[in-house]
């Protein structure tokens, strides 16, 4: 499994998550990753440990800023979950364009030494790398776009790399069918729509009782997830005589400083909670009275299935590519507004402070994820995909 690093992100979870059920399934599963992130997903059943710099038995890694750190690849679990770091060390490195050709050739050495039986990799750049090293090695390579194809392939540096690699994939995954269709016809007949599954400790009995005056947001403090917009939706509903009610983000991110700024010149800094990382995010928001999504841009996002699944009566915007639209049946399961509709924002959360037999409704219905997007049922899709590709190349041989 190749990705950039374990950090805490949507991506990463769901390939976490992905490693953890084809381990406990009998498969032999390394992680292919280029660093090591300071903040990462604790996986269980891991082979390797961080440990202090020099000590017996580790390996000298990279962490996201290029700075040494040291990692026992065997210090944990024996026969777990591996884990092998493609990154060039500052030593290894010459200029951008030799990089490159280096960075290729190191991910060769390492396929050639782990001998796949398929590899999967996700997001951007790491797909395009994938298909470039792998499969000059006859080693079967999916590729998955996580997020909106044109957020991950934006430059024409990317699109020209992907429209040259995409066409040696055994799958592409994607997550919506509007993502599907950004592919030429060439590359669509190889995709295959596979969801994100729950996270386990989100599926529980819906909260019955007083909910609070709250309105929750779960994402990374950056623009795209657009917390300004709803900020100042927000400020007018305040300002409209629901003065009791809170808006309480969940994340951090380089918006931090900016958002909290633009809380106080709005004149609701006493309205809006920084609340900032947190375990367990489920009994954090179970209670509330609606979550908010308000991205520019999304894939299948997380934070929305899993509020849905605590049947939390949820707004999103209808983004690209189409992940909410494909989650959401607007008025039923959930809300959907346009993208960066401050008006349409506002007047979305009012329906629902307003009137709260249709929120409760809403909520109740939003539930129907716990089945549909289980671990149970979206491992089991992954689980079938990858041996129908593993059962062709069988046969070819």
């Amino acid at each position: 499994m190749y990705i950039g690093s374990l950090q805490k992100g949507g991506a990463e979870r769901v390939m976490v998550n992905l490693a953890e059920y084809f381990w406990s399934q009998g498969y032999k599963v390394t992680f292919v990753t280029t660093y090591l992130a300071h903040e990462e997903y604790q996986v269980e059943h891991a082979c390797w440990k961080v440990v202090p710099a020099g000590a017996d038995g580790a390996t000298l890694a990279c962490d996201t800023e290029e700075n040494p750190v040291w990692v026992n690849l065997e210090g944990d679990e024996k026969g777990g979950i591996r884990r092998v770091f493609s990154a060039l060390l500052k030593e290894e490195q010459k200029s951008r364009a030799a990089n490159l050709k280096l960075r290729k050739e190191k991910l060769r050495k390492i396929w050639k030494e782990l001998k796949p039986d398929i590899v999967l990799s996700f997001i951007g750049k790491n797909n395009i790398m994938a298909l470039s090293t792998a499969t000059r090695e006859d080693i079967k390579v999916v590729v998955s776009v996580r997020a909106d194809p044109y957020m991950e392939y934006d430059t024409k540096a990317l699109k020209t790399g992907m429209l040259m690699t995409f066409g040696k994939a055994a799958g592409v995954v994607v997550q919506t069918t509007q993502a599907e269709k950004f592919f030429p016809a060439y590359i669509r007949r190889k995709c295959t729509i596979l969801p994100n599954s729950i996270n386990p400790s989100f599926i529980r009995k819906r909260y019955v009782g007083e909910r609070e005056k709250s309105i929750v947001m779960v994402g990374r403090l950056d623009e795209n997830k657009n917390q300004a917009m709803v900020m100042e939706a927000f400020s007018e509903i305040v300002r409209e005589g629901f003065s009791d009610y809170k808006l309480k983000l969940y994340g951090d991110g380089p918006d931090r400083l900016k958002l909290q700024r633009l809380a106080v010149s709005l004149g609701i800094g006493s309205n809006v909670e920084f609340a900032g990382n947190v375990e367990h995010v489920a009994e954090h928001i179970e209670k509330a009275a609606m979550f908010v999504l308000a991205s520019s841009q999304e894939g299948m996002p997380n934070a929305l299935i899993e509020a849905m699944s605590l049947g939390l009566p949820c707004i999103s915007t209808d983004c690209p590519c189409g992940g909410p639209r494909d989650l959401i049946e607007d008025g039923k399961t959930g809300l959907l507004v346009p993208v960066a509709d401050k008006d349409a924002m506002k007047m979305a959360i009012l329906r629902l402070i307003k009137n709260k037999e249709m929120a409760d409704k809403i909520g109740q219905n939003a539930t129907y994820v716990q089945g549909e997007y289980s671990p149970e049922e979206v491992n089991r899709k992954w689980k079938e995909y990858f041996e129908e590709i593993l059962a062709k190349k069988k046969g070819k041989a």
